[in-house]
């Protein structure tokens, strides 16, 4: 070997060396990134266990989460939206929400919104919530697994995988008509070169100015196909785990994914074009907007996601209802009160010792057991709607998240709805009479039927005058009871506990004034209210003496009986109509 050969070689082995210091320098930074990277999401996921979620929303976050429920259709009971409103349900969502990924936080809003209406429906859920509560190293491998998964924030990927049907991009003649003008240019320019390249320029202006105009609509599309993507690595990263929790999941998430294959081959050059930047993209993107190539793709991707729906709301709810066990296994984790409801299909009953508001820092816990409805009575800022609100909460975790905050409870599986927060509809034009009577008539319209029925209402029929008031409300509630339901009402009428006392129990709330203050117990006790310190709280708050006796004299000389005598006679004339 002479001199110049041996100083090339060396030339040769020195470059090569150099590289192989350059691709072993790059991986060695990639290792310690994804290891610092692992380290510090392993630090959250533990220090955030069983602690309250302090992730901070705005309203378009809520509405992205919201959206895998909004689109999905099913014949399950749902939450209306009075209800879900009614219950503060966002901000019960946020105190439960301890995802990691959109597939978890998405599953677990959907569940908030479908209640079971049978035991079963939750067995499966209840066994992955108490393993996960005691498999500590195993829970917190799934967490960082759901971690590496995501969540989009603002950006909601179900709307457009939900809607891909709707996308248009163009007439498939439209793409091989372009795809056509710039061969039969490339023939031209072997025939005669003048104007074949003349040709060639056109026909590639064209077909590069007809492909932005069809590629804008659909890009939001194309991305919601590089996350469709992703949840399918997901599902076959998930089967690789080896837990003995997914053994059966494994092996339904293995035969959905496969029926997915083609589609994700299909996916392929769509998902390419959408990476971000590199001289591969710039490539690739080129030739598409020459050739329509990830257009014609994606009209194909379309029928087969249109085909594949229901198998992959299978793939995304068997993950991510896993991933809200995860949530709800930190929560009880967190929760003092937490415990497991006992739900028995068809019960018209609703028992619960020491319940109490999970959104409450100091909750005073109250217990009941009834199989029938209750009027509650008791002055303003006694606790009557909140123990309404409780109640109602309570049976509703009780039947998707299958944990109450009580120190037990036995009920029936309901459809449950309320009445209780309503305004003035100023976009209807509705007075706040019309909304309420639009939102008592819907719950007496889901009397009938099994489930039973829970409703809880917050002064019937408040926005109208007294005598009217306690007529037709009188009436409503009597039409409840004896029916499939147990309604909780709260009123401030006492001549209603009076009137509907064959059909309603009587509970009450009460309060403590004294000359300086006035104390609440937030209590619910057996029996109507019995005191009326509504004027006395006037006093309290430093009204006119003057005002104050006058209106003592007036209430002195308003005999409840005679109130309660008119409405029997107005209700007898309404009986006999």
């Amino acid at each position: 070997m002479t001199g110049y050969e041996t100083y090339d070689l060396m030339q040769f082995l020195m470059a090569a060396g150099f590289v192989a210091a350059v691709l072993l320098l790059f991986v060695a930074v990639l290792a310690v990134s994804e290891y610092r990277n692992r380290k510090f999401q392993m630090r959250r996921i533990r220090n955030s266990w069983g602690k309250l979620p302090d992730r901070k929303y705005d309203p378009s976050e809520f509405l992205a989460i919201s959206r895998y429920y909004v689109n999905r259709e099913t014949q399950r009971f749902q939450i209306d939206d009075i209800t879900w409103n009614d219950l503060d349900l966002d901000q019960i969502f946020m105190l439960l929400n301890h995802t990691n990924s959109f597939l978890g936080e998405a599953c677990l809003y959907y569940m908030l919104r479908t209640p079971a209406l049978a035991p079963e429906e939750l067995e499966d859920f209840e066994t992955m919530v108490s393993w996960f509560q005691s498999h500590g190293a195993e829970r917190e491998k799934m967490e960082y697994f759901f971690s590496k998964v995501g969540k989009t924030g603002r950006n909601s990927v179900f709307d457009y995988i939900y809607n891909l049907k709707d996308a248009f991009c163009g007439s498939l003649w439209v793409h091989v008509g372009c795809i056509f003008l710039i061969f039969a240019s490339v023939f031209l320019l072997f025939l005669s070169p003048q104007p074949g390249i003349l040709a060639l320029l056109a026909s590639m202006g064209v077909s590069i100015g007809t492909y932005e105009h069809y590629k804008r609509p659909i890009a939001p599309y194309v991305l919601s196909c590089v996350a469709l993507q992703k949840i399918f690595a997901a599902a076959e990263e998930m089967v690789k785990i080896d837990l003995p929790i997914l053994k059966e999941k494994k092996e339904i998430l293995r035969s959905k994914t496969a029926g997915f294959k083609k589609l994700r081959r299909n996916m392929a050059l769509l998902i390419l074009s959408e990476q971000n930047g590199g001289l591969l993209e710039g490539i690739v993107n080129y030739f598409n907007s020459c050739f329509h190539l990830d257009l014609i793709q994606f009209k194909t991707v379309v029928k087969e996601i249109s085909a594949g729906l229901e198998g992959f709301e299978e793939i995304v709810e068997l993950m991510g209802r896993i991933e809200a066990a995860i949530a709800v296994a930190s929560f009880r984790t967190w929760h003092p009160l937490a415990s497991v409801p006992e739900l028995e299909e068809g019960k018209l009953l609703f028992e619960a010792e020491e319940m109490v508001h999970p959104l409450l820092e100091e909750p005073v816990p109250n217990s009941i057991r009834t199989g029938q409805c209750v009027l509650l009575t008791g002055s303003n800022a006694s606790g009557k709607s909140t123990f309404l609100k409780t109640a109602a909460v309570t049976a509703l975790l009780a039947q998707t998240i299958h944990t109450v905050t009580a120190g037990r409870y036995r009920g029936g599986c309901f459809r449950i709805f309320t009445s209780m927060a309503l305004r003035d509809d100023l976009a209807a034009e509705e007075s706040y009479f019309m909304v309420e009577i639009r939102s008592l008539k819907r719950i007496l319209d889901r009397i009938d039927g099994e489930p039973p029925v829970l409703c809880c209402v917050d002064e019937v029929l408040r926005g109208t005058n007294t005598i009217e008031r306690i007529a037709a409300s009188s009436k409503i509630l009597e039409s409840m009871a004896g029916k499939r339901m147990i309604c909780f009402a709260a009123t401030h009428d006492i001549e209603l506990t009076y009137l509907l006392e064959p059909y309603f129990r009587n509970c009450h709330f009460e309060e403590e004034v004294t000359d300086e203050d006035v104390r609440f117990d937030y209590k619910c006790r057996e029996g109507r209210a019995t005191t009326r310190n509504a004027i006395r709280l006037l006093k309290l708050m430093g009204y006119d003496e003057a005002m104050i006796r006058a209106a003592e004299e007036t209430a002195d000389q308003l005999s409840r009986r005679e109130l309660i005598n008119s409405v029997k006679e107005i209700s007898g004339k309404m009986n006999k109509m």
